[in-house]
């Protein structure tokens, strides 16, 4: 393993945009060589949580909802922000709840990972809970959520994969290390 690179200095910082679902800061930054970057543009964002769930009739429980960034709709992994004083697996279990009606079960964390560590400043936690259970038969949804739940199997699952039916990179991610790990491919 190599040595953990020094960080760039921040000369100075401040922010372009402040709003709900958008905050970008622009940092002139020296890097450790000396270089300095005079315009490095970072969005923040609260960090991020998404689960694999699975049932305990081994069926994975997956939501398809429109992503207007990219003008689709799409299967993903449920999922949202940690909120201030939660922890990412209590966000996780209520993201779970929230948009499925389904939790309980075993719960680990499988990753922790960033989207885009060059311009996003905060960490997506994947957890994989197994033997999750239909809680209750209703979702709980933010006002600009309008999501499906969808219980597909190992099957149709790996020709998502396949096929590209998965697009949101985190979510795939995810996918691909549980099926490696469970040699499953």
């Amino acid at each position: 393993m190599e040595k953990e690179q020094k960080q760039a200095k921040i000369l100075e910082s401040k922010y372009l945009c402040q709003k709900p679902w958008l905050t970008v800061r622009e940092d002139k930054i020296e890097l450790t060589n000396g270089v300095i970057i005079p315009e490095y543009y970072v969005l923040e964002y609260p960090n991020w949580v998404n689960t694999l769930a699975i049932t305990k009739d081994k069926k994975f429980v997956m939501v398809r909802q429109y992503r207007h960034g990219t003008q689709t709709t799409n299967y993903e992994l449920c999922g949202g922000c940690v909120d201030e004083g939660e922890t990412p697996l209590q966000a996780a279990q209520r993201e779970l709840w929230e948009e499925t009606g389904y939790g309980k079960g075993r719960w680990r964390q499988n990753l922790k990972m960033s989207a885009n560590p060059s311009t996003t400043n905060n960490w997506t936690y994947n957890f994989i809970a197994e033997d999750v259970e239909l809680i209750e038969n209703k979702q709980h949804l933010d006002g600009g959520e309008c999501l499906s739940v969808h219980l597909l199997s190992l099957d149709e699952i790996k020709e998502l994969l396949r096929t590209n039916g998965i697009i949101q990179s985190v979510h795939a991610c995810a996918y691909w290390k549980y099926l490696a790990e469970n040699h499953l491919l």
